[in-house]
């Protein structure tokens, strides 16, 4: 069903509610004042009554000649004087008498000679002498009558006319609804430049219409991030493709002797080998988009898994004499993967090693948490430091500091994004920056592992 339609019998029925409880108020008013009236009209028509006889006694009473009800009686029911309406029976039952004796004036509306009738019953100057009189209600109930036909007449068209009116109003509310809607449809996902227009009201439509101009931002940022990653890795793909397929052509030509095919082979092996590694990296970075599960965290001895890193990073550099120095606490814990916490730091020792003039030292550090809730590692080299302009995008993928720098020494640019997504993932995060006396270092922060729930740092600092 329709918003629009379903707003509208909602206000109906709202409306339709709200006639109900205030007719059945207004008559119930209405009735409490009317019979109000006729009380006090009873009330003087008994004193006058009780007057009478006061002054001249029970057998002055004409009470025939009376178009109304009256009657005097006894507390045991006995009848003094009664109008022909009563026909010499007690008006009261014995507990409205024994009521009334008690000196409480009691009205009611009953049905006397087939007609409704309001009676009063109250003493009179006389002990255990009560007087009751009556009168009509037609004209009472004829008003209330009247008012009640007009409500059953008049709700109905004004439950439409509410109805009705609802409608023409959540038309308008929405109206701005359905013009964003068409607007979302007509946008395709080849517009870059498409946006919903923002009414002037800055009203709760005018609020979605923001939202979604930003969600719509974000939506063309997240394509254009993934066509330029698609782009990117086909870019990274061709090339060793290519010259695997250049090296097969190669070894298949006729005449070749077999140390030509033996290197032809060998080529062809560690373009294969940078296929698997390009496809394992691009697969990790894809599996790093699912957030925390990506990881499985436990609690890991930093420093055992600081020196294994350096030991293996050590091998890595020994032919050209660069080292890696460990300086780490004995007794720090980090709760993390790792394997995964492993892998990020190898890519960085292997970076900073790359980068290192021959001989020179790299510092892989971990220093006590320097907030409650976060402890920090660091690798530094003393090379030549990250070009300025490329820090800000040091840990976008397919970034390279150098883009001439020959694909075989300076990798396909995935090592630093795979860093950060290892990190976040954990639930830190991984900076760059040059240290002030020469070098690169890049910093990775992570939650301390003795909280329950950790949090990152609101400052970071490298």
């Amino acid at each position: 069903m329709p918003l629009r339609l379903r707003l509208a019998l909602l206000f109906a029925l709202a409306t339709a509610l709200a006639i109900a409880v205030a007719g059945f108020g207004f008559l119930l008013q209405l009735r409490i004042s009317l019979d109000a009236s006729l009380d006090s009209s009873l009330v003087s028509r008994a004193s006058a009554l009780v007057d009478e006889v006061s002054a001249a006694g029970m057998g002055s009473l004409r009470l025939g000649q009376d178009e109304e009800p009256a009657q005097f009686l006894t507390v045991d029911g006995q009848v003094l004087a009664s109008s022909p309406e009563l026909a010499g029976r007690p008006a009261l039952d014995p507990e409205q008498r024994r009521e009334v004796a008690a000196g409480r004036t009691l009205t009611f509306t009953t049905e006397l000679a087939e007609e409704r009738t309001r009676v009063l019953a109250r003493t009179t100057n006389a002990p255990g002498t009560l007087v009751v009189v009556g009168t009509g209600t037609d004209i009472s109930d004829a008003a209330a009558d009247h008012v009640e036909y007009a409500i059953l007449l008049g709700g109905p068209p004004a439950v439409v006319v509410a109805g009705f009116a609802a409608w023409l109003l959540a038309g308008a509310a929405l109206r701005p609804v359905e013009r964003m809607r068409r607007e979302t449809a007509e946008i395709s996902e080849h517009d870059t430049t498409g946006e919903l227009a923002v009414p002037p009201t800055r009203d709760e439509i005018a609020a979605l219409a923001t939202t979604m101009n930003a969600l719509l931002d974000r939506l063309r940022a997240a394509v254009v991030r993934e066509r330029g990653f698609v782009a990117d890795a086909g870019h990274e793909l061709r090339t060793p493709l290519a010259m695997l397929r250049a090296e097969l052509e190669l070894a298949a030509r006729p005449g070749r002797s077999r140390a030509e095919l033996a290197e032809a082979v060998d080529a062809a092996g560690q373009e294969t080998e940078r296929l698997i590694r390009l496809s394992e990296n691009l697969l990790l970075l894809a599996r790093a988009e699912g957030g925390p599960s990506f990881v499985r965290a436990v609690p890991t001895p930093l420093h055992e898994l600081l020196t294994a890193a350096a030991r293996g990073a050590n091998a890595y550099g020994a032919d050209r004499s660069v080292t890696v120095e460990v300086d780490c606490p004995l007794d720090l814990t980090v709760t993390a993967d790792p394997d995964r916490l492993r892998q990020a730091l190898d890519n960085l020792l292997e970076n900073a090693i790359r980068h290192s003039p021959v001989g020179e030292v790299v510092q892989l550090a971990a220093h006590q948490p320097y907030s409650p809730t976060s402890l920090r590692i660091t690798v530094r080299d003393h090379g030549a430091g990250f070009p300025p302009e490329f820090i800000p995008h040091a840990f976008e993928r397919f970034r390279r500091a150098d883009t001439a720098r020959a694909r075989t020494d300076g990798g396909a640019g995935l090592g630093l994004a795979i860093v950060r997504a290892i990190i976040r993932a954990h639930g830190g995060e991984a900076l760059a920056r040059n240290h002030p006396t020469g070098g690169a270092v890049v910093a990775l922060h992570l939650p301390y592992h003795q909280l329950d729930q950790p949090r990152t740092p609101s400052a970071l600092k490298v």
